[in-house]
């Protein structure tokens, strides 16, 4: 996430630049209708087009989130927006004196309180009351504190100070200097600077990768009353709802502009697509029309004239493109083998920490069902990865018991563990430990249907994209088929698409689930129970995340919740419901899934045998016995019969469960 904010030299008045950056020093508020605008950009890597003839206008004011499949070329797009790349061809205009601000690589580092390095982000506010310190001119100072006054600059530590709160910094923290910080936080202080600076044009790319749930819910609030122009890259479906009014779609090199959050966005792209299919099934009908004419009476001379209209009709008709659907691969978490009596973990006045009289997590009294589906609360920090380490085993209790962790198989996903990856190691070669006994023909199934063909599977780890990498590790996570998955912040590298997979499949799932994830939809979809860890312990939160939302900004001073929570006892009641429901739901398709899984496994065995019996009949050796040749040709024979049946089996039964899984989703 590239956030410094941008210095360059002012251009003249009404001269747009191609590229570049801007004084961020300059408070002029007024500016034209558009305030970005790209025209005709093309960019290319390696020559390969990321950008080709993409054009669009922001107006000033509008808060647009930038979608797009991983490796579309979103933060390529912001970076020739700052100036870092140029483009190949076209321009990008944006007013002089416009502040373009945006996030660095670097995390801050230093001495310096994450107060004072907010502050000092203000260039000429800093600028100015250092100079009013020494200037003795009477005239000068005059004009000093004038400047001071226009900026507001005696408010300004109150306003560094409410954001850094919004962000997660209590006031302590807040004087701690930075260096005591790790570099997530240090990323947080960074966005809160670009934020404290308040730029006309304010660059974001995917700025909840470093925040708790509660942070992105204050950053979806702040930004939703942000007064100027916003230009972000985000796969967080709630925030491009909630914060954006345009979504502004890159595929194929393209920039498409549409109104409305995600869902609108998704909505409208879809119908406009069903509208193209229909225009080019008519468009096709009447190409094969005409060509069915030319080719019968091109050669007939009292047709001729008409037949040559058609050709030159024909070769203007333009061609609707075929509509590429752009598939995500599923994720698939197979149930555990053996289904356990409930409750799956027992935790009795138990306490968890790393060291010897200094727990962090205290007076744990809870249990955990075959079937739940956690969701732990409360900001960085608080404890939700210790308690998730308790209960996955992979730390005791300091104090009090943990029953049943001994006793279950826990597949456990975070976030440092893909770095953990050996980068010379292939998807296949992992594969490959996790099935000791099996084909390749098994390994490399297993591998595709997560999305890694046979390039992919034998791509070393160390060039995997992030998101590639989540995939690889979430295969890994599941692959014995746990009885509890517990997933810590697992969408950072997951596009959108990727996303509703990973809701689809932990719906899908047999087992218990406990999750981390500052994405609320995310949450929202796959959840039906709240956990709070907060104050030292955690405890069931009888509310939803509607009226968490509203506590949460209550308490660091942002927007209240465009909807309001409802009461504690309507709450639980309507969380009781849906885990009811929920249930219910995974209940209805499971046997619809095992018949599926049965007939496809029933398919395999069958298609093994066939194609033993197909080798056999390929050696030319067993024609010198004409009656063995003669029965494995009719076994053969039998047996593709067999398969034939037990593939319609096997299509029914996926319709069947599909079906299903549809209408659940629905």
């Amino acid at each position: 996430m590239d956030t410094r904010l941008s210095k360059a030299v002012p251009v003249h008045d009404g001269e747009p630049r191609r590229h570049g950056r801007v004084d961020i020093s300059c408070r002029v508020r007024y500016f034209p209708a558009t305030m970005l605008h790209i025209n005709d950009l093309t960019f290319r890597i390696e020559g390969r087009p990321i950008l080709d003839g993409a054009s669009v206008a922001i107006p000033t004011g509008h808060k647009v989130g930038l979608v797009g499949r991983n490796g579309a070329g979103k933060t390529t797009l912001l970076r020739l927006v700052i100036g870092e790349v140029a483009p190949d061809d076209g321009s990008i205009s944006i007013p002089k004196h416009a502040k373009i601000g945006h996030v660095a690589q670097e995390a801050p580092g230093g001495d310096d309180s994450l107060l004072e390095w907010v502050l000092a982000a203000d260039t000429e506010r800093s600028s100015l009351l250092a100079e009013a310190e020494t200037a003795i001119d009477p005239t000068r100072i005059s004009d000093i504190q004038i400047r001071l006054n226009d900026i507001d600059a005696h408010a300004a530590p109150s306003r560094a100070a409410a954001i850094l709160a919004g962000l997660g910094f209590d006031a302590e923290a807040q004087a701690r200097s930075c260096r005591e910080f790790s570099g997530g936080w240090r990323m947080r202080v960074a966005l809160a600077a670009v934020l404290f600076l308040e730029p006309e044009i304010l660059l974001l790319d995917e700025p909840t990768n470093y925040l708790d749930l509660e942070g992105t819910m204050w950053l979806e609030s702040y930004l939703k009353a942000y007064p100027h122009t916003v230009l972000m890259v985000s796969h967080d479906r709630d925030l491009l709802n909630r914060a954006v009014g345009s979504i502004l779609h890159l595929e194929r090199g393209k920039l498409t502009l549409y109104t409305g959050g995600y869902d609108d966005f998704e909505e409208t792209r879809r119908e406009r697509q069903r509208l193209e299919l229909k225009l080019k099934k008519k468009q096709d009908d009447a190409r094969k029309h005409m060509e069915a004419f030319i080719l019968r009476f091109k050669a007939k001379a009292s047709k001729a004239a008409q037949a040559q209209s058609r050709v030159k009709a024909l070769a203007r008709m333009q061609p609707i493109a075929d509509q590429i659907a752009d598939k995500v691969s599923p994720f698939l978490f197979p149930g555990p083998p053996k289904m356990l009596a409930s409750p799956l973990i027992r935790i009795e006045g138990a306490s968890a920490g790393y060291e010897v009289g200094l727990p962090i997590l205290r007076n744990l009294n809870l249990r955990i069902d075959q079937d739940d589906r956690i969701a732990l609360l409360g900001q960085n920090g608080n404890g939700k990865s210790t308690f998730a380490k308790l209960v996955g085993g992979k730390l005791p209790p300091l104090t009090g018991n943990v029953f049943g962790v001994n006793r279950i198989n826990v597949g456990y996903f975070a976030q440092h563990q893909l770095d953990e990856l050996n980068p010379l190691e292939t998807p296949y070669a992992y594969m490959t430990k996790m099935l000791p006994d099996g084909t390749e023909a098994q390994r490399r199934a297993k591998l595709g249907a997560y999305g890694f063909g046979v390039d992919k599977a034998e791509t070393k780890c160390g060039n995997l994209s992030g998101g590639e990498k989540a995939r690889l590790l979430l295969l890994l996570t599941a692959f014995h088929g746990p009885h509890l998955i517990i997933l810590d912040e697992p969408t950072n590298h997951l596009d959108i698409d990727s996303r509703e997979a990973l809701v689809r499949a932990l719906n899908e799932y047999e087992g218990a689930v406990i999750l981390i994830s500052h994405d609320r939809h995310l949450v929202d979809a796959a959840a039906d129970r709240l956990w709070i860890v907060k104050n030292g312990t955690v405890q069931n939160y009888e509310g939803d995340m509607d009226s968490y939302r509203s506590e949460l900004l209550a308490e660091r001073g942002g927007k209240t919740a465009s909807r309001g929570g409802e009461s504690s006892a309507a709450s639980k009641s309507n969380r009781v419901d849906e885990r009811r429901q929920a249930a219910e739901r995974r209940a209805e398709v499971a046997p619809l899934r095992k018949a599926m899984q049965v007939a496809e496994t029933a398919v395999a065995k069958l298609a093994e045998r066939v194609a033993k019996l197909d080798a056999a009949l390929a050696d030319p050796h067993l024609y010198g016995e004409p009656e063995k040749a003669k029965k494995i040709a009719y076994d053969r024979g039998q047996l593709a019969k067999q398969l034939s049946d037990a593939e319609d089996s096997w299509l029914a039964a996926t319709d069947a469960y599909e079906s299903a899984a549809q209408a659940v989703d629905a």
